[in-house]
């Protein structure tokens, strides 16, 4: 768990790309000041970011930007979501802080304790989560800035046996669960994404998990811009939790590619 990775990094796409993949849990880096605040052993720890992380999503959005017509921009964060959760609201309106998931978790997918209850999560979200939110509201401004539109494609994978923090987690399971927002999900972006994953076993709708990121400024004030979140099933990529890509990510680089072009043009 290196100190050095950077909490994250935008990866410039083509000038005249709306499209930013957007990839916020691919990452394990815990720097060592925050480590200590965790109270899991380091064996329980690995086995615990084998469960929460979108292990490859990073590399899969890398493929899918080397296959698209025009490059899209790639928002990527290099740090572990158990540092904090850069799509969570920072405050009592995020409905994961139930099963103590809010920014900062203080309980891990098992509902065991990560973090004692009484944690201050300020220090953290002043650190990490504020200046990523930032930094992605810059990024989607200079989209709007330079193209008139910005389209957020948000990177995401899930198990497919549901874990104990999943508070909807009875829903189907498809191979790709598509996330929305009643306010910047246009139905041409939820078709095209139909389109696109459509030979991968099929497609769902906000099940097991539902919504889309778009920054806070923007939020049900810009229809400019558009959002999607694309969640897939880790076993039609990867062995879980935590193991090797396989084959599927080629698949789904080419399908995420073939979206990418679609909301483009």
């Amino acid at each position: 768990m290196s100190p050095a990775a950077s909490p994250f990094t935008l990866l410039p796409g083509a000038d005249s790309s709306p499209v930013i993949l957007h990839v916020p849990h691919s990452a394990r880096e815990i720097p060592p000041a925050v480590r200590a605040g965790i109270t899991l052993n380091d064996a329980a720890l690995e086995r615990e970011l084998d469960h929460i992380t979108d292990a490859h999503t990073a590399r899969l959005a890398e493929a899918a930007a080397e296959l698209s017509a025009v490059t899209p921009w790639r928002f990527v964060n290099g740090l572990s979501r158990l540092v904090v959760d850069p799509e969570r609201f920072p405050d009592e309106r995020e409905e994961m802080l139930s099963v103590g998931m809010g920014a900062v978790y203080t309980r891990t997918t098992h509902r065991e304790v990560l973090r004692p209850a009484d944690t201050d999560p300020e220090p953290l979200v002043a650190r990490y989560f504020r200046p990523y939110a930032r930094a992605m509201t810059e990024a989607v401004a200079d989209r709007l800035a330079a193209t008139g539109r910005a389209v957020i494609v948000d990177v995401h994978s899930y198990p497919t046996q549901p874990l104990p923090y999943e508070l909807h987690g009875t829903g189907p399971r498809p191979p790709v669960c598509l996330g929305t927002d009643v306010s910047h999900t246009p139905p041409q972006l939820l078709d095209a994404a139909r389109r696109a994953f459509a030979g991968l076993g099929g497609t769902g709708t906000d099940s097991p998990f539902s919504g889309a990121y778009v920054p806070l400024r923007f939020h049900g004030t810009e229809p400019r811009v558009a959002a999607l979140m694309v969640e897939i099933r880790r076993d039609t990529y990867m062995t879980e939790p935590g193991g090797l890509a396989g084959p599927g990510l080629s698949r789904l680089a080419a399908a995420l590619a073939e979206l990418v072009d679609a909301v483009t043009g």
